[in-house]
């Protein structure tokens, strides 16, 4: 008697409604499909991308080319082949390795070009990335409790809008407005920290 064989077939996750009608309003150049996809994973793009790159201006240089990316080629988008979340981080993970590998090989030919051996960072601006990331927590740290919770949740735990929502029980709308109050209070305070130097 032969011994049976198991195949493992990958689990084929049904897509959703919304994913589907949006992959559909995309293609047919629906703008409005592309600022939903936007509002709904773009904490979690720019969060993926800024963990990957460490520079914020970079990660949203990164963020920003992957939604261009989708309005340019909605059909690279594919409901059946898994969820938009997964689509889009897997383009924002490859654009922001893309993105490193490019600065390495930048500072690399510098570097050979300008005849120096690598040295070590630049004290100067390991200070003031620290001081910022200070700045930045302080920042945090003075936001209302609801608004503090929402931007960690979106910023550094990567949740979209509506995992944000989920999470603390609140609606949608009311996610996006506690991150978009709390985000624009750290700015305020970094600019008016930035003054004093």
């Amino acid at each position: 008697m032969a011994d049976a064989v198991t195949v493992n077939t990958p689990r084929v996750v049904a897509p959703s409604g919304w994913e589907r009608e949006i992959g559909e309003r995309l293609v047919a150049g629906d703008d409005t499909a592309l600022r939903d996809v936007y509002d709904q994973y773009a904490s979690f793009v720019y969060g993926l991308a800024a963990r990957v790159i460490g520079d914020a201006r970079a990660a949203e240089d990164v963020s920003q080319d992957v939604f261009l990316a989708l309005w340019e080629r909605p059909a690279a988008f594919d409901p059946d082949r898994g969820s938009l979340r997964t689509f889009l981080g897997t383009v924002a993970h490859r654009r922001a390795v893309d993105y490193v590998r490019r600065e390495e090989a930048r500072r690399r030919r510098a570097l050979r070009e300008a005849g120096q051996a690598p040295t070590t960072p630049d004290v100067e601006e390991m200070a003031t990335a620290i001081l910022t990331a200070e700045r930045v927590r302080a920042a945090l740290d003075q936001l209302p409790d609801d608004q503090r919770r929402a931007v960690q949740l979106a910023y550094f735990g990567g949740r979209t809008y509506r995992q944000v929502a989920d999470e603390l029980g609140i609606p949608e709308g009311t996610a996006k407005s506690r991150l978009r109050l709390g985000l624009r209070r750290i700015a305020d305070a970094l600019e008016a920290a930035g003054g004093e130097w």
